[in-house]
C-alpha cells in the first residue's frame, strides 16, 4: 500500500501546468514548420527521445537539485548564455518528458497515476526554474506573454543596444553578417541532426526609432557534449555564441517558445541595421565581445567564423554519412534528450554517461521505431490527438480547436486516496549507445579542459552578478535605486567589456544609450 504522496495543491498545480503544456504544444504544431529529413529518421530519433526524458528526467533533476536548487540555476543563467535558456526549457523539457509519459499510457505499459511523484517533481523543478530565471517579465513561458520573450534585464540590453556595429544593404558588414549567419545556422542544424535543439532567438526589445533587438543563440559548437563533434569542430573557437541583430521596420510580434519568430512585414535581410557578437558561458562573468572593437575587426572576424563553420559543415556531414541507422538515432535520441544537460554544467555536476546513453528502458522500444511508425505516432501525440488518452467528454471545447481533446493525461484527485500506483521510475538505470565514446576534451571560454576540470572549476566559480551582494537585484530594485553607489557597481560588472558604457554605470536611459552609439 502507497501512503499518499502528493497534496491536493500539487495535484492542482500539476495538472495546470500540463493543461497549459498541452494547449501550447497543439498551437506550435499547427501553426510551425514540419521538421523532416532525407537523411536522419527524425520522427523515430524523437520519439526514441521522449522515451529517455521519461525515464531519466526525474532521477537527473534530483541529482542536479542536490548539488543546486533551480531558483540559483536560474540566476547563473540569466547572465550568461546557456543551453537552459532556450526552447529546451521553454518547452522541450516539460513536453518531452510529457509526450514519452503519454506515449506509454497509450501503450498500456503505464496507467496516469503512475510515476505521480515524479511527474509532479520535474514538473515543478521546472515552474521554479522559469519564474525565477524570467523573473524581469513575470511571465513563466513565452505564450503567457503573448509569445514575446523578453528575458533579459536592463542592464545587459543597454550594453547589447550601445555596443551594436551599424550595417546596411551592400556593405562589408553587411555582407559579412547575411554570410555569417547562414553558415551557422545551417551548422547548428546539423549539429542538432536537422533540427533546431541548438539554436534559438529571443526578444523582440525596442531600440526605438523604428527598430527592434533580436537576440540569437547558438549552442553546442565546438567541442564538448556532443560525441559526433569530436575531432569535428576542433577548430570551432567557441562552444555558444550570442548574435545581436537590430533590424528596421520591422515587428517582431511572435517570439514563441520553440524560439521560431514571425514579423510584420516578414523579415528580410535587408532590414538588418547592427549586429554584434559575444561568447560566455558557467566560467565567464558575463558576456564577452568578439571582435568587437570596430565595423572592420567584426566583418573580419564575422569572414572568418564563416569559413570555419562552412568547413565544419562539411568534415560533420561526411562523419554522419559514414553512421548506420542505430548511430543516427542515438545521434538524434540524444540531442533531443540532452537539451536540458546545462543544468548539471551549471551546477557543476555534469557526468557524461548521464546524458550520452539511451536508458535500457527506453532501448526496448527501438524496434518498433521504424520510420513509418515513428511518423504515425508522433503525428498522433501533436495535433491530431488521435489516441484513447486524448479523448475527453464531448461537451469539451479545446482551446485552438474547439474539439473534445487534450494532449496529456491530468492526474486525478482521487490519487489521495488511491492504493494502485507506482510513485516513481526510480533510480537512473544502465544505458547504451552505438556512438564511439565521448573524448574528454571540452572547450570553455577559460580554454580547452578535461570534464573533472571543468567541473570542479564551475563548483569554485561564483559570478559577481551572482553573488548574494548582486543577484536579487533586479530591475524593479533599480527603478527606485539607480542613483545608488551599489546600482552602480551593478551595471559596471556588466558593463566591463563594452566599448561604449565601460565604467558609466547605471542611470542611463534609452535616449542617453542612443546618443552613445554609433549613429545606424
Amino acid at each position: 500500500m502507497n501512503a499518499p504522496r502528493l497534496s491536493y495543491a500539487q495535484i492542482l498545480s500539476t495538472n495546470n501546468i500540463m493543461r497549459a503544456a498541452g494547449e501550447e504544444t497543439y498551437f506550435l504544431g499547427v501553426t510551425r514548420t514540419v521538421q523532416e529529413s532525407k537523411f536522419f529518421p527524425v520522427s523515430a530519433y524523437i520519439m526514441l527521445g521522449y522515451l529517455n526524458a521519461f525515464y531519466r528526467y526525474p532521477a537527473l533533476l534530483r541529482k542536479i537539485e542536490r548539488h543546486m536548487p533551480p531558483e540559483d540555476l536560474a540566476d547563473r543563467v540569466r547572465n550568461v548564455s546557456s543551453k537552459a535558456m532556450s526552447m529546451g526549457i521553454n518547452w522541450c523539457m516539460t513536453n518531452f518528458y510529457l509526450l514519452g509519459r503519454e506515449m506509454l499510457i497509450n501503450l498500456g505499459l503505464l496507467r496516469p497515476h503512475d510515476a505521480c511523484e515524479d511527474v509532479f517533481y520535474v514538473l515543478d523543478f521546472w515552474r521554479r526554474y522559469q519564474l525565477a530565471w524570467r523573473r524581469e517579465d513575470g511571465h513563466i513561458t513565452c505564450k503567457e506573454g503573448g509569445h514575446r520573450s523578453q528575458v533579459l534585464p536592463e542592464r545587459r540590453i543597454q550594453v547589447f543596444h550601445a555596443d551594436l556595429h551599424p550595417c546596411a544593404q551592400g556593405d562589408r558588414l553587411h555582407t559579412a553578417a547575411d554570410a555569417f549567419l547562414a553558415a551557422i545556422s545551417q551548422y547548428a542544424v546539423l549539429v542538432a541532426c536537422e533540427s533546431r535543439a541548438c539554436m534559438t532567438n529571443h526578444g523582440p526589445y525596442n531600440l526605438g526609432g523604428g527598430r527592434e533587438l533580436l537576440v540569437r543563440e547558438f549552442y553546442d559548437l565546438a567541442e564538448g557534449d556532443l560525441p559526433w563533434l569530436d575531432g569535428v569542430a576542433a577548430d570551432v573557437p567557441h562552444a555558444r555564441l550570442t548574435v545581436t541583430t537590430a533590424v528596421k521596420d520591422t515587428h517582431f510580434y511572435i517570439v514563441d517558445d520553440w524560439g521560431s519568430f514571425e514579423s510584420k512585414p516578414e523579415y528580410r535581410g535587408e532590414k538588418l541595421c547592427g549586429i554584434g557578437l559575444y561568447t560566455s558561458d558557467e566560467l565567464s562573468e558575463t558576456h564577452i565581445p568578439l571582435g568587437m572593437g570596430s565595423r572592420g575587426e567584426l566583418a573580419d572576424t564575422l569572414e572568418r567564423y564563416t569559413a570555419i563553420f562552412k568547413d565544419a559543415t562539411a568534415r560533420l556531414w561526411r562523419r554522419f554519412a559514414g553512421y548506420t541507422r542505430d548511430q543516427l538515432m542515438d545521434a538524434g535520441a540524444l540531442t533531443y534528450y540532452n537539451i536540458i544537460k546545462d543544468f548539471a554544467h551549471i551546477a557543476g555536476c555534469y557526468e557524461a554517461d548521464d546524458w550520452n546513453l539511451i536508458d535500457r528502458r527506453a532501448e526496448r522500444f527501438r524496434v518498433l521505431l521504424n520510420d513509418e511508425y515513428g511518423n504515425q505516432v508522433l503525428g498522433a501525440l501533436f495535433v491530431p490527438l488521435s489516441c484513447p488518452s486524448h479523448q475527453c467528454s464531448p461537451y469539451t471545447m479545446m482551446q485552438h480547436s474547439d474539439l473534445p481533446k487534450r494532449t496529456y493525461s491530468p492526474l486525478s484527485a482521487a490519487l489521495l486516496r488511491d492504493e494502485d500506483y507506482v510513485p516513481t521510475v526510480g533510480a537512473l538505470h544502465p544505458g547504451i549507445t552505438y556512438l564511439p565514446a565521448k573524448v574528454d576534451r571540452y572547450r570553455t571560454t577559460q580554454g580547452v579542459m578535461g570534464l573533472a576540470e571543468l567541473n570542479a572549476r564551475v563548483r569554485g566559480f561564483v559570478p559577481q552578478l551572482c553573488s548574494e551582494r548582486f543577484r536579487h537585484l533586479d530591475d524593479t530594485w533599480v527603478k527606485y535605486h539607480y542613483d545608488t553607489p551599489l546600482a552602480d557597481e551593478l551595471y559596471r560588472i556588466e558593463q566591463q567589456y563594452s566599448r561604449k558604457l565601460a565604467g558609466k554605470g547605471a542611470g542611463l536611459s534609452r535616449d542617453d544609450i542612443e546618443r552613445l552609439a554609433d549613429p545606424v
